[in-house]
């Protein structure tokens, strides 16, 4: 049968050694897991739990001890309590948003109700889960939320590469890429910049040369993604 989190700690803890043995305990790759629960003996039996699988693991008793902690660098993703004395899991998970923290947040409450999980995956989360929670309901989801952290922080860097070729075209170059991904043809190009026709193909070409790409429709999925690219502007 499958071991529970959340029912006693000394039960949690009983299962560490059957956990340690199971197929689904592989090395983790060292994976930060910030566990914020203000239960002591459910946050330090889940920790233990986890750090069995190669994780590396934060304990956090409150919301503002994470707060004064560095989150930076490497996958990760936050384990988080609802009703907590000081800020509550919601107004941490708000708190960390406008902080610009982008780590995936997974709720784990013995006081799950409706509204609150509406509310908190509306808000991002990447799940509720309700103690208590099986051992392998839980390594789903922290995986699923690791994929998807990397995931973000992949589409990070492509997007932090775009812009970083974008920002290396001259401003009428950027001028002419603008124009170019609206669909406009070179004459009319050429009549809005008060520039020749042959001056338009000469900056397009090295508008394609300096993004790496081969056709107009590249250009636009590169405006897209930069945001540069307004519904209003698309014809």
């Amino acid at each position: 049968m499958s071991s529970i989190l959340g029912c006693r700690a000394v039960a949690v803890a009983g299962t560490i050694t059957q956990f340690r043995r199971g197929n689904d305990c592989m090395s983790k790759s060292g994976a930060a897991i910030h566990i914020v629960d203000d239960d002591a003996s459910f946050r330090s039996a889940m920790g233990e739990l986890l750090g069995a699988c190669g994780y590396s693991v934060s304990l956090y008793e409150t919301a503002k001890e994470l707060l004064d902690s560095s989150l930076n660098g490497g996958p990760a993703c936050i384990l988080l309590d609802v009703q907590m004395a000081g800020l509550s899991g919601p107004q941490l998970q708000e708190q960390l948003s406008s902080l610009g923290c982008r780590l995936p947040v997974v709720f784990i409450s013995g006081h799950g109700d409706i509204p609150t999980t509406v509310t908190t995956i509306k808000a991002g989360a990447e799940d509720f889960l309700t103690k208590p929670v099986t051992r392998e309901k839980l390594l789903e989801t922290v995986e699923r939320a690791l994929a998807r952290h990397a995931a973000v922080a992949a589409e990070d860097r492509k997007i932090s590469a775009l812009r970083s070729l974008y920002d290396g075209l001259t401003p009428r170059e950027q001028e002419v890429f603008a124009l170019l991904v609206q669909g406009k043809p070179h004459k009319q190009i050429a009549y809005e910049l008060s520039i020749s026709d042959r001056t338009v193909k000469l900056h397009r070409h090295q508008v394609v040369q300096k993004l790496h790409v081969r056709s107009l429709a590249e250009l636009a999925v590169i405006a897209e993604r930069l945001g540069l690219l307004s519904e209003t502007r698309v014809k």
